[in-house]
């Protein structure tokens, strides 16, 4: 049996960049014979296609899988974004484990079908730490606002950064002060040694003061070796009042993520963002009003826990707030994304609410 895919091909140049392309052609080192021994398992025809064994198929599968998910990164990323719109990217949209859990893929007793699906190339079950990036074109040049540097930074940045052309970050605000919110503060150094002179972090006292236990170097470097290459950055403590980044005026939110622990949201324009919550002060909801985009955290498909909402609050909270639209975040692996996908798409149909999933890569065109 054998499996054909249609190309254009026609030349013995153009049959030579596929071969390269399928992964045949081995590094100089290795004899002619080697490339010869892989390039039989599959041939040319005369109606610009290939023939490839079955055998072969499979083991090349994994190759071609890869090199189609590369390809269609821009056509999975959501809304089409004008060159001179604002728009917001999501990093990440798990939790702090990330998913897959290595945890369920090295469980032998029990297959985890969420991290299972996690696990293959281009899965939107494939979560790393919750965080966005606000890109706000102006006039003047693109501003890029990172909201949490978690300990999945530097993954979710060599991901999503090149690809989208993300260069410089012009200021890092923080909602809270766990390892998935600054465990990634110290790979910003990447950015201070070889992009820019410094990266402004904008945070609550509160969050600040965990800072100095966690990142103490980063926050009084007296003690740093000399020479040593450390985060350059300039700390500014926020309130619970409106504050400018740039000339982008942020609005916070406040929420409780935990009994007595408090974190903050944070409203850009008409988008409101709000990433780790288990309740919402009643303080809070008039500064949510209007808003066109909602972005909440929904951990599980079943049930709160003690400091996140689940699926059922969530979705309670949205119809009190009435965004136009929702995209939640923070999801577990409880949370497969086709299938919560399909049941938030009859809420449309019966309640007339635009709720969905975000995914990491998602990208999305906000008016700032």
């Amino acid at each position: 049996m054998e499996f054909s895919c249609r190309s254009y091909i026609g030349t013995e140049k153009t049959q030579a960049k596929m071969a390269v392309f399928l992964g045949i052609v081995r590094p100089a080192s290795h004899s002619l014979f080697s490339i010869t021994r892989f390039t039989r398992q599959f041939s040319f025809t005369n109606n610009n296609s290939i023939s490839i064994s079955r055998k072969s198929f499979f083991r090349f599968k994994p190759i071609v899988t890869a090199s189609l998910h590369s390809s269609s990164a821009n056509a999975q990323s959501g809304a089409e974004v004008s060159a001179n719109q604002s728009e917001l990217i999501f990093l990440g949209t798990g939790t702090s484990e990330g998913i897959p859990r290595v945890s369920c893929l090295t469980n032998p007793l029990k297959t985890c079908p969420v991290c299972s699906k996690a696990a293959e190339p281009g899965s939107r079950n494939r979560r790393l730490n919750t965080s966005i990036l606000i890109r706000h074109s102006r006039p003047s040049g693109n501003r890029n606002f990172l909201i949490d540097v978690g300990k999945f930074f530097y993954h979710s940045a060599m991901k999503w950064f090149p690809a989208y052309g993300i260069r410089t970050i012009d200021a890092v605000i923080i909602t809270h002060s766990h390892a998935d919110a600054i465990g990634g503060m110290d790979d910003l150094r990447d950015w201070t040694n070889n992009v820019q002179p410094s990266i402004p972090i904008y945070v609550a006292s509160r969050d600040f003061e965990v800072m100095k236990k966690t990142h103490y170097y980063l926050i009084d470097k007296s003690d740093i070796i000399p020479g040593a290459a450390v985060s350059e950055l300039q700390f500014n403590i926020i309130k619970e009042d409106p504050f400018i980044v740039h000339d982008l005026k942020v609005i916070p939110l406040p929420v409780w993520h935990g009994s007595g622990y408090r974190s903050l949201g944070f409203r850009f324009g008409n988008t409101c963002y709000i990433s780790d919550v288990s309740d919402i002060p009643e303080e809070t909801y008039p500064l949510l009003q209007d808003c066109e985009l909602l972005i909440m955290d929904a951990l599980r498909p079943d049930r709160s826990s003690a400091t996140h909402f689940g699926l059922p609050r969530a979705l309670e909270e949205v119809r009190k707030i009435k965004p136009k639209r929702t995209l939640f975040t923070g999801m577990m692996h409880l949370m497969d994304h086709e299938v919560v996908t399909e049941r938030l798409l009859k809420l449309r149909e019966t309640e007339g609410i635009d709720v969905q999933l975000s995914y990491d890569g998602l990208r999305v065109p906000v008016s700032l």
